[in-house]
């Protein structure tokens, strides 16, 4: 199974969204909580090119996105072979 990493913040519905698909696939993932992490949020927003909203989606080291994003790679049929599951 692929390593994920999701970066989240306390009460963020996308996170909730985007670790709820996850959790649907079966698939294990690592959240890291940078609501009162700054270095953490900081070291998130450099791995993601800039990108300063939660959640941050990377699949094996791979930027995905948020959960909008995510939920595109999706609905395109492009997640589970990320995940490992095709």
């Amino acid at each position: 199974m692929a390593k994920i990493e999701v970066f989240t913040k306390f009460l963020c519905p996308y996170c909730s969204r985007a670790k709820a698909l996850l959790d649907r696939k079966g698939a294990e993932y690592q959240e890291i909580d940078v609501t009162m992490d700054r270095a953490g949020f900081d070291a998130m927003v450099e791995r993601a090119g800039g990108a300063r909203t939660v959640p941050q989606i990377f699949i094996d080291g791979q930027h995905i996105g948020g959960s909008d994003d995510m939920a595109a790679l999706e609905a395109r049929g492009g997640l589970d072979p990320l995940l490992g599951l095709a």
